[in-house]
């Protein structure tokens, strides 16, 4: 009997040895892998703070942006009716530029026939015989 329970002790030493060995490797294969997982998580906790900033980051370019586009469309817009407002003002410039030409081209003609009138043989005899020298006023008196 002695020697049976001998054998059942040694077998048992061997055996808690046995798992004793077993779990310090399982519990150290549990640290590495726990290790492991921890950076994981404090990478991806990272890569969150990281992804949140450019997200935040990006959402205020885009705000910028619109912003941008909303006063690019209103400057677009002021300029071009302003641009409409200029053809307009050219053209009515063009229309009065034509019209005193044409004035002007007829002042022209008739000053020129004024002239030709005035300088002519008919208007220097009919003044020859109109003017009389005694109706000039030679002194003027003040009363």
């Amino acid at each position: 009997i002695f020697g049976i329970l001998k054998q059942m002790k040694e077998t048992f030493e061997s055996n808690l040895s046995a798992s004793q060995k077993e779990e310090m490797a399982n519990q150290k294969a549990y640290e590495e892998l726990k290790a492991a997982k921890e950076e994981e998580i404090a990478a991806g906790q990272a890569q969150i703070e990281s992804k949140t900033e450019e997200l935040a980051t990006t959402d205020e370019k885009n705000a910028e942006a619109k912003t941008d586009l909303e006063d690019t469309k209103a400057s677009l817009a002021a300029d071009e009716e302003f641009l409409m407002m200029l053809k307009e003002k050219c053209q009515m410039t063009d229309k009065e530029w034509e019209e005193r030409q044409k004035t002007r081209q007829l002042e022209m003609e008739a000053v020129s026939k004024a002239l030709a009138i005035l300088s002519g043989d008919d208007a220097h005899d009919l003044f020859t015989r109109t003017f009389n020298p005694a109706f000039l006023q030679r002194e003027s008196a003040a009363r």
